[in-house]
């Protein structure tokens, strides 16, 4: 956000240009995005977008670490384990709601694959000081040191569940899900999904 308070109208705009943004950057990547559509579809100039934003590279990264924001809250990896360690079933119920994330937001994935693209093609997709996973590793190592998650390193564990709830994900290199596909298609897959990860998780 700005560093000064908005106005109800500078937030209306703040928001138009955020979601065009988005929008904009998820089809042609960072370098490909085009400053002038984005203020033309927004309503707004390009003075009022780089007040806000500072930069074109500046408004990317508010979009892209908003998402990965959206991500961390929207499907948090222990949403159903507050009362107990996480364990398999937990990942896999966590891959799912993965998978269910990338079918109402496909923009999102996309995002964080430009980026890739873009700016980091090798290591971590964000830098280490501003990495959004330790929670989830936290809660990962908990359920190894309960043995109720298969050994090896936290952060290995997590990478292979999430290529696992890509399987289908907009950036897919075998087939791209979309949410107007049949329910039952769906429900195959998640249940595919579900098994997958948690044979592939438990410990032993």
């Amino acid at each position: 956000m700005p560093e000064q308070p908005l106005t109800s109208r500078g937030a209306a705009t703040y928001q138009r240009i955020l979601d065009v943004a988005t929008q904009e950057f998820a089809e042609h990547g960072i370098a490909g995005a085009r400053i002038e559509r984005i203020v033309a579809a927004a309503r707004t100039n390009k003075a009022q977008l780089y007040a806000y934003f500072g930069s074109k590279e500046g408004l990317f990264d508010a979009i892209f670490f908003g998402s990965l924001d959206r991500i961390t809250n929207v499907v948090p990896i222990d949403a159903d384990t507050d009362a107990a360690p996480l364990d398999a079933d937990g990942l896999a119920d966590w891959a799912v709601r993965l998978y269910d994330e990338y079918l109402r937001r496909p923009d999102l994935i996309r995002l964080a694959t430009w980026s890739r693209l873009e700016r980091r093609p090798a290591g971590h997709l964000v830098a280490e000081h501003d990495r959004r996973e330790d929670r989830k590793l936290r809660a990962i190592a908990e359920g190894q040191a309960a043995g109720l998650v298969r050994k090896g390193d936290p952060f290995d564990v997590m990478a292979v569940v999430i290529a696992m709830s890509m399987a289908w994900s907009p950036v897919s290199n075998v087939y791209a899900a979309t949410a107007r596909e049949p329910e039952d298609v769906h429900e195959r897959r998640r249940a595919l999904l579900r098994e997958s990860v948690r044979s592939a998780m438990a410990a032993g």
